[in-house]
């Protein structure tokens, strides 16, 4: 035999402990009851997207919009009945974050409290990772 063997073992491990997977975007109370408010009306519409976009003075900027259906490399976030899909661009920067709904005497809006954002711009609206 010429050939050569390459040889493989398993072993069982009995106290590994799984850690739960996290999930790519996690949404507050206030911003589920906003995206139902807001989706009520709509029937046509199934979710919210999360997408990012090339735009202001420090890089990315958040993008809204309503869904009619789940593209196939979107990311698929289910809580509290409330759907929201995150584009395939959007997935990276996105992960580990926070979605809330602040409602405020000079705005109301959707706020993401990101963990990887490096820097942002004097007004808010733009990061960079």
């Amino acid at each position: 035999m010429s050939a050569s063997m390459v040889r493989a073992t398993v072993r069982a491990v009995s106290k590994r402990r799984i850690l739960p997977t996290r999930a790519a975007l996690t949404l507050t109370p206030a911003a589920v009851n906003q995206v139902r408010m807001l989706l009520q009306d709509k029937p046509e519409y199934i979710g919210l997207k999360v997408g990012v976009r090339t735009r202001g003075c420090n890089g990315l900027t958040y993008t809204l919009d309503y869904t009619t259906e789940k593209n196939q490399a979107d990311e698929e976030v289910l809580q509290d009945g409330v759907r929201v899909f995150i584009e395939k661009k959007a997935q990276l920067t996105l992960l580990g974050t926070e979605m809330d709904f602040v409602d405020s005497k000079l705005s109301t809006e959707f706020v993401f409290n990101n963990p990887n954002i490096k820097g942002t711009c004097g007004c808010g609206e733009s990061f960079s990772i």
